[in-house]
């Protein structure tokens, strides 16, 4: 089934892709690769979704890294027309707002991994790095980055 059929099975839908707010692109595109600038968790409504690990539950991190990738397809379809054009996911990294303390960065990134893999199927099995950072632009639980082949 397609990328494009299954977010509609599931009943999701993807938010308005963002505007930069910086001085850089979203999405760069070298040979068969896009490479994607960090992806923050935003709701569908735009709004940032904060938070930090250690003092929100690894479920609500994990929603946070779900909103994010959701946004990083955003992005992906407006440059390609169609997510049915990524042939894999090749690498995510996730930034994770984090208290000092706190080591469970994988646990919250496996939101979006969860969410990649669900709709790519093996396609979306990818390399992953999890960091936890003492701060994010506005306050964001979670930024990503991300690598795909077209």
């Amino acid at each position: 089934m397609s990328v494009e059929a299954l977010l509609m099975q599931q009943g999701i839908v993807l938010p308005a892709p963002a505007p930069a707010i910086g001085s850089y692109a979203p999405v760069i595109q070298s040979g068969k690769f896009l490479f994607l600038s960090g992806v923050l968790s935003k709701t569908a409504q735009g709004e940032v979704f904060s938070g930090r690990g250690g003092q929100d539950s690894l479920e609500r991190g994990a929603q946070a890294a779900r909103l994010a990738a959701l946004n990083a397809l955003a992005l992906l379809r407006n440059y390609l027309d169609n997510l049915d054009r990524i042939e894999k996911i090749i690498r995510l990294v996730g930034y994770v707002q984090s208290e000092p303390s706190f080591q469970d960065q994988s646990k919250v990134l496996n939101g979006a991994s969860d969410l990649l893999i669900s709709l790519f199927g093996e396609k979306g099995r990818h390399a992953r790095s999890a960091v936890g950072v003492a701060g994010l632009p506005l306050g964001a639980f979670v930024e990503i980055e991300m690598t795909v082949e077209i």
